[in-house]
């Protein structure tokens, strides 16, 4: 039996969540962050430009690995406070076998704040 199925939405709920692709673009440590974590600045291109995003990604990606990489995340949830740094954005992921985070990104180079659909 599969995992429990959250409520059905409505296509035009579904759409009320921006996904756009960004590229890293810096890569910092985030030592007071309360589980380990990297404060990444994200390229969405230049109708949205840069913003930053907290993300626990320490246990899979170097800061190296995720230099340039491609990312999906979603743009228009509110600013939210992590400890001392303001995360914009969040940056999309999801666990793998032992629970740590593996990025969801194109398979292929696309231009950056596509708007996934």
């Amino acid at each position: 039996m599969g995992e429990a199925v959250e409520p059905v939405i409505s296509y035009d709920q579904f759409q009320a969540v921006d996904i756009r692709v960004g590229r890293i673009v810096a890569v910092e440590a985030f030592p007071q962050a309360r589980k380990p974590a990297w404060k990444l600045t994200i390229d969405f291109g230049p109708e949205i430009g840069t913003k930053r995003s907290s993300a626990q990604l320490v246990a899979r990606y170097s800061d190296q690995d995720l230099l340039g990489k491609l990312v999906m995340a979603v743009v228009n949830f509110p600013p939210r406070q992590i400890g001392p740094f303001m995360s914009e954005v969040l940056t999309l992921g999801v666990p793998d076998m032992d629970g740590a985070v593996i990025l969801l990104h194109p398979e292929r180079d696309v231009p950056l704040g596509g708007r996934m659909f």
